[in-house]
């Protein structure tokens, strides 16, 4: 059976506030040039996103897009392609993009899952899953980004030796990631002690939502796994 058949609908909400009048001007003007085709289009031509790339890497659900811009920053030869369903986050990364000159961040605005599918294999060196939406209740587990068909599109998309990160501030989702990566034999967890995991690493931005949780109380873990 195809593995699509597990895949749940995009629940939560899609819009916040009013957007102010420069992002609704991003929305009109710069998304478009930006955006990735339509997944239902059919495969996703990375060469013809980002020609003159030489690496790739995808964050599902970018939030404000501190994260992305930061690391696309940092290396501008890499093809760096953001899924975010959230309006105002789309706008906040287009922000981004046009204060900081990013010509390699490419946006999807909608669920990821129709966008992993239509990328191609192992041309990805790095997987970004950052404070993604718990979804507490037990009857909402089925809503989890993190999954087992996840953990098997994730392995279909990295290089060999590509890695992905996950973080999260809810102690119940770390055990939910770490036990679905122990069933996802193409991965292993690079964590040695205790510090790998509880220590952001310095390539790793604080994020304004990481810095919520740690005011209130809620101290992240880092995660990051290896495609074997």
């Amino acid at each position: 059976m195809s593995t699509k058949a597990y895949i749940p609908q995009l629940y939560g909400r899609s819009k916040g506030h009013s957007l102010r009048a420069n992002h609704q001007r991003l929305m009109a003007e710069l998304l478009p040039r930006v955006a990735t085709p339509d997944p239902a289009d059919g495969p996703i031509d990375l060469a013809a996103l980002f020609p003159e790339a030489n690496d790739f890497a995808l964050e599902v659900g970018f939030g404000g897009g501190e994260h992305l811009a930061f690391q696309a920053a940092r290396a501008p030869a890499t093809g760096f392609i953001g899924a975010e369903p959230f309006l105002n986050g789309v706008a906040k990364l287009l922000q981004h993009i046009e204060k900081e000159g990013l010509s390699n961040v490419r946006i999807h605005h909608g669920d990821a899952r129709p966008l992993m599918e239509a990328l191609p294999q192992g041309r990805f060196s790095r997987i970004f899953v950052l404070h993604p939406d718990p979804w507490p209740k037990k009857r909402h587990y089925k809503r989890r980004m993190i999954s087992p068909w996840f953990f098997k599109e994730a392995a279909r998309l990295l290089k060999s030796g590509g890695t992905l990160r996950v973080a999260s501030d809810i102690p119940d989702y770390v055990r939910w990631t770490l036990m679905h990566a122990q069933g996802a034999p193409d991965f292993e967890w690079t964590a040695a002690r205790a510090a790998d995991w509880k220590e952001r690493p310095a390539d790793w931005p604080e994020t304004r939502y990481e810095a919520k949780a740690v005011r209130e109380g809620r101290p992240p873990c880092y995660l990051e796994f290896r495609r074997v």
